[in-house]
């Protein structure tokens, strides 16, 4: 694994690392507003307490082998072809791309501490998810390589502890405010208000504000090199085991193995600067194979490829 550059140490080795990470931003203008406050302003006001309700799917009779519930309407459009590498094409343009397409996705609040204490970060990532429950694993990743390391992953691979948290609509401001680029060594928990509350498996802090915190041991990372600029390191994934939940008590069920999505009010990431709420549902049982074999439905369906393959 290449060497943990300390925050001194990333500048004395590259003095324009956290300047670089601004001009990012300025090339990725995830902000498409020049003047989001205008816009912002002419906008209807937060729903309070909107209705979360259960709703029937967009066609309760799908049968198998019927394909799409739009009437065949998807398959009049054609698709345009995207080389992630093609020649004058920036990398910035997949990162807008990506992230405006692979939605919704969860965002991992993400709670560090330095090894010898003397500082704490709190910061938002939507590359977050869990892949695997038993144990329970869960994945994030970070802009930069191992060098310039963001000053969450620094703390983790230096301590290898951390607490993911749950973004949820009450406290999404405050959340948001922690993606501000302050200097390692300032607190984003002092920017955004929220309340640091105390853990049993790891030293650093959960959000006191979050419905549902996990705590997390640092199993192992994986740094990422660009294809189109070689030799430049532009990712690190780390992969995380949960040892420890903290669930709120009016959100948790009796059995301690279900939240309450109507409580939990998760916030989720879209593109750009986009986020949305959730508040509908709707259910669809998992089938059988062997129980719709029975009833007739995969009738001429059974076939190791479909036509077109």
């Amino acid at each position: 694994m290449a060497k943990n550059f300390g925050d001194d140490e990333q500048r004395a080795h590259d003095p324009s690392a956290h300047e670089q990470r601004a001009d990012s931003e300025k090339t990725i203008q995830r902000n498409p507003h020049p003047d989001f406050g205008k816009v912002q302003a002419s906008r209807p006001d937060w729903p309070e307490d909107p209705a979360r309700t259960f709703t029937k799917t967009k066609d309760p009779s799908w049968k198998p082998g019927q394909g799409g519930n739009d009437g065949g309407d998807s398959l009049k459009k054609e698709h345009v072809e995207i080389d992630p590498y093609a020649e004058g094409r920036p990398a910035a343009f997949n990162y807008k791309l990506i992230i405006s397409a692979i939605i919704p996705r969860f965002v991992g609040f993400i709670s560090t501490r330095s090894k010898d204490g003397t500082s704490t970060n709190l910061a938002p990532f939507s590359y977050t998810t869990v892949v695997n429950h038993d144990p329970p694993i869960f994945v994030v990743g970070y802009a930069g390589g191992y060098e310039n390391a963001k000053d969450s992953l620094k703390n983790l691979m230096d301590t290898n502890e951390c607490v993911i948290n749950v973004i949820s609509e009450h406290f999404v401001e405050a959340a948001n405010s922690t993606s501000i680029n302050a200097p390692y060594g300032i607190s984003e928990w002092a920017i955004s208000g929220l309340h640091p509350a105390p853990c049993t498996t790891v030293k650093a802090s959960r959000v006191k504000e979050a419905i549902f915190s996990i705590e997390g041991k640092l199993m192992e990372t994986k740094e990422f090199e660009s294809r189109a600029t070689p030799g430049k390191k532009t990712g690190v994934l780390a992969i995380i085991e949960g040892t420890r939940f903290w669930a709120r008590e009016d959100a948790i069920n009796e059995d301690k193995n279900a939240i309450d999505p109507a409580v939990l009010k998760p916030i989720s990431r879209l593109g750009g600067i986009t986020y949305g709420r959730t508040t509908g549902f709707f259910e669809l049982p998992r089938p059988d194979f062997e129980d719709s074999k029975k009833a007739g439905e995969l009738e001429h369906l059974i076939k190791p490829k479909v036509e077109g393959q």
